[in-house]
């Protein structure tokens, strides 16, 4: 057994697997996604909603997701 301190595979956080990105919809419009890696969301452009990803796990709920503002909306 080691002493050293374990490190934590953080790789898989950065990114979602894309048959997940296929099967997932918006809980609200049962639209299609599209996921924003550098914000680590998952942004419903029907709903005007960002869902966090956390660790890895999307967090498909409205009271968890932000309202998308006009700049988020051009970005897209």
């Amino acid at each position: 057994m080691s002493d050293a301190p374990r490190q934590q595979d953080t790789s898989s956080a950065k990114t979602i697997d894309a048959k997940l990105l296929e099967l997932l919809v918006c809980p609200m419009t049962k639209t299609r996604l599209v996921y924003d890696a550098q914000a680590q969301e998952l942004i419903s452009r029907a709903a005007g909603l960002a869902f966090p990803i956390r660790n890895g796990v999307p967090l498909m709920i409205e009271d968890a997701a932000r309202r998308l503002t006009d700049d988020d909306i051009k970005r897209l």
